[in-house]
């Protein structure tokens, strides 16, 4: 089974082909940092009010190491414990992509801080910014608790694995970086930070594969083992992601104060409640909130919804297609 230990190394006959043409379709969708041009937000960045100002410099701040922080879980815990070949393929590719984002911000960084010591700050925000530091210390806590598992010999030790998967694809992946791709988009919904916006399109194409990959995992287990998801595991994934929700509304506040035009902390409230449900739902689990979605230009924010519109536009994001590729389309 998936979670057995060992290492298995034979790709014929292939066991699971799906996690296979995931690697596959990665490949095809690769792309660098230098096709991103950030010139035009330098101007942008002049006029935006004290408050978008705080909201931005708080953003990039944590996008300076929210990569990072997924890239080792993903190599101190999850490609040891999913053994499979072809599964194994695409998480080195993720492990790319992680890095190529890091390069992003690093580059976001570089473009909107100017000041070394500023650019200081704010790569050092894990530490004296509460509202980051109360997220990256729950992603910490979730890379150890299985930090310290060679292999999933038992039962509780394949759950605890589970809920590390569950929680770096659904929130973190798929909760603390959704809430930060809608300020992105807020932004840009009023003709701001363009150049942030186009590279940021093109992290959500990526995060919401691996966040499909992992949770393409979760069905696997569930199908080989289905005895490891009951109440129990219900009960722990929902109030994991309740816990996510209030950490990322801690940001919000943070980020929002009093609240601006089109955006406030209760508006993300309700956006990071409907995100939470709809993570439970693609998971097989009740919802908790049965919020709406607050956010128009969110709305191919769903999971099902952005899978469509990746398979209608996958031209646009082929390596060596020619001609122009334009990112002026409203999500």
């Amino acid at each position: 089974m998936l979670l057995d230990p060992g290492m298995d190394l034979t790709l014929r006959p292939m066991r699971y082909p799906d996690f296979y043409e995931r690697y596959r379709a990665a490949i095809r969708n690769t792309w660098t940092v230098e096709e991103v041009d950030l010139a035009s937000d330098l101007a942008d960045l002049e006029r935006l009010t004290p408050e978008e100002l705080h909201l931005v410099n708080r953003l990039v701040a944590f996008f300076a190491t929210g990569d990072s922080i997924v890239a080792n879980n993903l190599v101190l815990n999850l490609y040891k414990h999913v053994n499979a070949p072809e599964a194994r393929l695409y998480l080195s590719r993720q492990l790319f992509e992680e890095a190529v984002h890091v390069q992003f911000y690093l580059t976001l960084l570089d473009t909107y801080l100017p000041d070394h010591d500023e650019r200081v700050k704010a790569f050092a925000a894990i530490e004296h910014i509460p509202s980051i530091r109360a997220k990256a210390e729950f992603c910490f806590r979730w890379i150890d608790s299985i930090g310290r598992l060679d292999a999933l010999t038992t039962r509780d030790e394949r759950r605890a694995f589970l809920l590390n998967l569950i929680c770096f694809a659904a929130c973190i992946e798929g909760l603390f970086f959704y809430g930060a791709f809608a300020y992105v988009y807020w932004l840009r919904s009023r003709g701001l930070l363009n150049g942030l916006a186009s590279g940021t399109n093109w992290v959500f194409r990526d995060e919401s594969m691996h966040m499909e990959f992992a949770f393409s995992v979760v069905d696997t287990v569930r199908a080989e083992e289905p005895d490891l998801f009951d109440a129990e595991l219900t009960a722990s994934v929902t109030r994991m992601i309740e816990e996510a929700v209030e950490a990322e509304l801690a940001f919000a506040r943070d980020l929002c104060g009093d609240g601006m035009p089109g955006m406030s902390a209760d508006d993300m409230r309700r956006y990071l409640e409907y995100v939470a449900d709809q993570r439970l739902t693609r998971l097989g689990l009740p919802p908790r909130y049965g919020t709406a979605n607050p956010f128009a230009f969110m709305e191919l924010q769903d999971v099902q919804e952005l899978s469509n519109f990746f398979e209608r536009r996958v031209s646009a994001y082929q390596i060596g297609v020619e001609g122009t590729v334009a990112f002026d389309e409203a999500f």
